[in-house]
């Protein structure tokens, strides 16, 4: 399993029309799968009027927890080519809801998979793609006596503090690099007093 991997840096949208209806692709990054389902949710009730609102998300480094829905569409002609995209940029955490508005002229099951297929590309393409590194986190306890050590650690790598408190035993939640994590621990825990939590 890689390090890295693609999401989106933002909210972007693609249009696409066809036989007089109209395909609105919204695509944007989700941490989460609840948070895919909740960003789901707010575009469908945005487009509350339209007649179908068609999703996939993929989630994670791993790029395995997914879901998509044809949301009354014929079965495998929304929510499989939505989430085709996806994969076909390789990104993940991210989700893309395409909401369909009718216009009166049925375009049948192959028309339906272009339709949507399409709108998530121009959705995808409109927006930046980013490539991210896989981060981990590491929460420790020190007491006072070691600050000087902890924090000219935490200072010299590309850390992010989560979690801080200082007291007479002190505690700290630091965010890095996965693949840096393994040193960075062997290092903290190197210093007298310093115990992973």
């Amino acid at each position: 399993m890689s390090d890295f991997y693609k999401t989106l840096k933002g909210v972007s949208q693609g249009i696409y029309k066809e036989k007089m209806s109209k395909f609105i692709a919204i695509a944007q990054p989700a941490a989460s799968a609840d948070e895919a389902k909740a960003l789901i949710k707010q575009i469908s009730n945005k487009y509350h009027d339209a007649r179908h609102c068609c999703w996939a998300y993929m989630i994670g480094t791993g790029r395995n927890e997914y879901l998509s829905s044809d949301n009354g569409e014929p079965s495998g002609t929304a929510g499989k080519p939505i989430l085709g995209q996806i994969n076909s940029f390789g990104l993940t955490n991210v989700v893309i809801a395409v909401v369909r508005y009718f216009g009166g002229i049925k375009l049948g099951t192959s028309g339906l998979i272009v339709a949507y297929r399409e709108a998530a590309r121009a959705a995808i393409e409109a927006g930046e793609i980013l490539e991210c590194h896989e981060q981990a986190t590491l929460s420790f306890t020190f007491p006072y006596l070691a600050m000087n050590d902890v924090m000219k650690l935490v200072k010299s790598g590309d850390l992010k503090v989560l979690d801080q408190q200082f007291d007479n035993v002190c505690s700290m939640t630091i965010e890095t690099d996965a693949d840096r994590l393994t040193a960075l621990r062997d290092r903290l825990l190197a210093i007298d007093g310093v115990t992973e939590k």
